[in-house]
């Protein structure tokens, strides 16, 4: 295990994915984890995430999920340098998210774009 949560449990999640498993158990989770999967549900590559009652695991079903996992290091990107890294992350136009954390919070990378604002490249899902 390492210090970053985002990281692990994406590569829970593609582990388990591989595995032909559609749920994840993760032992370690943050406010960030969650606004991370919040976004990943809103794009429908996750169906649900929940916090069991004792507050100690979060449980995360898997929907359309092709490949997902934390950008290391967090590149710091301005509007310009977006489609740089799209290029670099994500398999095709308009296919896939990158995710950013901003001034303004957690976004992807089409939402920053139409905000002309950059950030902090935080992960990508296709």
């Amino acid at each position: 295990m390492s210090q970053d949560i985002v990281s692990d449990a994406l590569n829970q999640m593609m582990n388990s994915k591989k595995a032909g498993k559609s749920i994840v158990e993760i032992k370690r989770y943050s406010k960030f984890l969650i606004s991370v999967l919040a976004l990943a549900k809103l794009k429908n590559y996750i169906k649900d995430y929940k916090i069991s009652d004792d507050k100690k695991t979060l449980k995360i079903e898997i929907a359309k999920l092709n490949k997902c996992s934390a950008i290391k290091p967090r590149f710091t990107v301005s509007i310009e340098e977006i489609e740089k890294y799209e290029k670099r992350y994500l398999p095709a136009k308009n296919f896939g998210i990158l995710m950013l954390s901003t001034s303004q919070g957690l976004m992807t990378n089409q939402t920053a774009k139409e905000k002309k604002i950059g950030g902090s490249l935080i992960a990508f899902m296709y």
